[in-house]
């Protein structure tokens, strides 16, 4: 058998590992697969889920005569907007009265509500 006590703790210690030790392939690679898809849902998914909330509760409180920025740069003043319907008229000229009609969902930012008189930035 083994003669020394070191002897006996390097056949012990092969004899476990020769056994058990490797392990699944699977358990090793399953833990970090975890952890990746948890980083990867707090860093990214939960954060997008979070700002568009907020972005459609903004288009459902808009109303007549808020002034707007739409996403594509252009700056004006809801004239017409309907809960059901896909667009907003908004005004883009005061002396020409221009109207264009847009998605709804191209309205970026909502500056300033003509009744509360605040500012406020949604975006």
């Amino acid at each position: 058998m083994c003669e020394t006590l070191f002897e006996c703790l390097v056949i012990a210690q092969s004899d476990g590992a020769g056994e058990g030790g490797g392990g699944s392939p699977f358990g090793s690679l399953l833990m970090p697969m975890i952890l990746i898809g948890l980083l990867f849902y707090f860093l990214l998914v939960m954060p997008e889920r979070k700002r568009r909330k907020k972005h459609e509760g903004m288009l459902g409180a808009l109303k007549k005569n808020d002034e707007v920025i739409t996403t594509g740069g252009i700056y004006g003043t809801v004239v017409n907007v309907q809960k059901d319907a896909d667009y907003v008229t908004i005004r883009v000229d005061e002396s020409s009265n221009t109207k264009i009609k847009i998605a709804r969902s191209y309205i970026g930012t909502v500056l300033k509500d003509d009744t509360s008189g605040d500012k406020k930035k949604e975006e």
